[in-house]
């Protein structure tokens, strides 16, 4: 019988799995040296506020892998040896496969900061991290201060975890404006608000310069590289981005770059490995999305591609149009299409933009300024819906139909008649016009 065996056991991973038993009878093991079950990494937040345990966040029962025939084996791989197809375990046992799928995720990046692997210094990232957070910042006694370095979504969630539990928030953001390598300058300017009106210290062109141990090896202050000043903390929380977790792969003949190189079947270089989910990395990026996306959906979608073609039906791997969705604090934000921040925002792209007075709602949709094709549109603490954007992204629609039915894609369409005025004539002025 024909043994699979993938290691990670994230949303990837577990989606091949998944598929390849549905579709077949194929001995399947699944290999991961984190937790012993599947959880949902995003709901680790969630765990630390209060809002539910650890067990809430495993979406199968601990009897659902024996009863599919899913083997788990709980294992740290140092090396794989492609020629003899066999997995070698840091405790020195092995595993044979006949065909392998990667999926091993990312982990935080470090860039050599000067005590960065002292004690009190994490990511949020594994399981691990939030085992590590009940450690140094159980309360605001024992941790007094947090500083949080990297303005993305895992800092802004670090952020408002520690928040919740009163503990005061150092936030060191690189760029000049929160998140503006992703978010037009609108956008990023009432995030940069909406953070400092829960009380966190925003320092906007900030680096970190180095982290202080005390006497004990545990971090016990930060320096700002910009201005020297000494930060006194009991965490440091690193969430300047991940990168694929492949270091184990060095002396592999498996072909890397940033990620595993793959191609759109998800294949390696090396017959019967295939790699997904954050740690591949397509040879040529699809559309404008990135060749590596840290995403959970298309995690999702590549494990169950890459069954089709394990199980005979060879499937290419098409993620469709983009969309995303994150919270930043009390403001619920969905992307669809593209949506370019003003720095790298193409010459074609033209942005309308309208903001609701009371500061925490707000929309930009992108167009074409030739064709006035639809191309994208943020939203800002106004919930719309996915299937609608989908579909007039697929027929093209110009931006003046988007405005013009933009109630049928909100959620809740009451609601949203209070803004629809507004925004209309906004539009129809286009005073705010980027």
């Amino acid at each position: 019988m024909e043994h699979i065996v993938i290691i990670g056991n994230g949303i990837s991973g577990v989606t091949a799995a998944r598929h390849i038993r549905k579709l077949s009878d194929k001995k399947i093991t699944i290999v991961s040296a984190e937790t012993d079950y599947f959880f949902s990494r995003t709901a680790l937040m969630y765990i630390y506020m209060g809002h539910m345990k650890f067990e809430h966040t495993q979406p199968y029962e601990n009897w659902f892998w024996e009863k599919n025939r899913i083997n788990l084996k709980k294992g740290f791989v140092n090396t794989i040896e492609t020629k003899s197809k066999t997995l070698h375990f840091e405790g020195g046992d092995t595993l044979q496969y006949d065909k392998l799928i990667i999926a091993v995720g990312s982990k935080p990046n470090k860039f050599g900061w000067p005590g960065q692997d002292l004690d009190g210094v994490q990511g949020l990232y594994h399981k691990q991290d939030l085992d590590n957070l009940e450690v140094y910042a159980p309360n605001n006694e024992v941790c007094k201060r947090a500083v949080i370095v990297g303005g993305g979504l895992i800092g802004i969630e670090l952020a408002e975890m520690l928040n919740t539990r009163n503990i005061p928030v150092t936030f060191l953001v690189r760029e000049d404006s929160f998140w503006n390598g992703v978010l037009p300058d609108g956008e990023s300017g009432m995030i940069n608000r909406h953070i400092k009106n829960h009380h966190i210290d925003l320092r906007l062109s900030s680096n970190l310069k180095e982290i202080i141990s005390d006497e004990n090896g545990k971090a016990k202050a930060v320096v700002v590289a910009e201005t020297g000043e000494e930060i006194p903390c009991d965490l440091v929380g690193l969430t300047a981005g991940v990168s694929p977790n492949i270091d184990f792969l060095k002396d592999s003949n498996i072909e890397t770059g940033r990620g595993i190189k793959v191609n759109r079947f998800l294949e390696t270089n090396i017959p019967d490995v295939y790699a997904i989910g954050d740690c591949a990395e397509q040879h040529e990026a699809i559309g404008n999305r990135r060749p590596i996306e840290a995403v959970w959906y298309t995690g999702r979608m590549m494990g169950e591609t890459v069954a089709q073609t394990i199980c005979g039906n060879r499937l290419e791997y098409k993620p469709g149009h983009w969309f995303n969705s994150a919270k930043f604090l009390d403001i619920e934000y969905q992307t669809y299409g593209w949506v370019h921040g003003t720095k790298g925002k193409p010459d074609y792209e033209k942005h309308f933009h309208w903001i609701h007075s009371d500061d925490t709602k707000c929309v930009t949709i992108s167009y074409h300024r030739d064709t006035n094709e639809f191309l994208g549109i943020n939203t800002f603490g106004i919930r719309m819906r996915h299937e609608t954007f989908d579909r007039w992204l697929t027929e093209k629609r110009d931006v003046d139909y988007v405005v013009e039915h933009l109630a049928e894609a909100n959620f809740d369409p009451e609601l949203y008649k209070h803004y629809e005025k507004e925004i209309k004539s906004a539009f129809a002025n286009q005073l705010q016009t980027v």
